[in-house]
């Protein structure tokens, strides 16, 4: 019995596993990323990934977990805008605000949202996914209290090993809109 093991192994070692998943979180960010149209590697829709059932399964928490910590993190930056100077760094008027009480505000202000954004780092380890992740998706997400992501399982299934595929994406993006249907007019 598998009692108090919970989640997939994936046929994988313990660090085999925790690579992939961090991978595969920090691949649905990075595809939020702005590409120009020459580059290859440009995603079909952004904000999608394709996987198997499994590991979509598997994913959703760790994304969802990275976008709430995201999302306290950015109202933390917020607030520190408050005690934030506008001086040019290395000007007299900066090197005044940092002897003030008024820097002190600020980093203690600020000390929330760069802790977050070490925490999705250690989560998901890329730099990149990180900055696109609180520059692009967790604002968007401001408003909503969880319910990120959702996974759509696929029809046709892997080639290869015949394995069931899904779609895991942001909701919001790519959502189908209920149209109103036309009600026939006999005038």
């Amino acid at each position: 019995m598998r009692h108090l093991r919970k989640g997939r192994v994936l046929g994988r070692s313990p660090s085999h596993r925790k690579a992939l998943f961090s991978n595969l979180a920090s691949a649905i960010f990075l595809t939020e990323r702005t590409f120009t149209e020459l580059d290859a590697n440009a995603p079909k829709v952004p904000g999608r990934i394709i996987t198997t059932l499994e590991k979509a399964k598997e994913i959703r928490p760790i994304v969802e977990k990275c976008i709430t910590i995201a999302r306290k993190g950015l109202a933390a930056e917020k607030a520190a805008e408050a005690f934030a100077t506008t001086a040019e760094r290395g000007t007299d008027a900066w090197k005044e605000w940092r002897k003030s009480d008024s820097w002190q505000k600020w980093c203690d202000a600020r000390s929330p949202g760069v802790t977050a954004r070490r925490r999705v780092l250690s989560m998901i380890k890329d730099k990149t996914a990180v900055r696109v992740l609180f520059d692009t998706v967790a604002p968007r997400f401001m408003d909503r209290p969880g319910g990120y992501t959702r996974i759509m399982r696929l029809a046709k299934p892997r080639v290869g090993d015949a394995g069931t595929r899904a779609i895991l994406e942001f909701v919001g993006k790519n959502d189908r809109v209920k149209q109103e249907a036309q009600k026939p007019s006999f005038e």
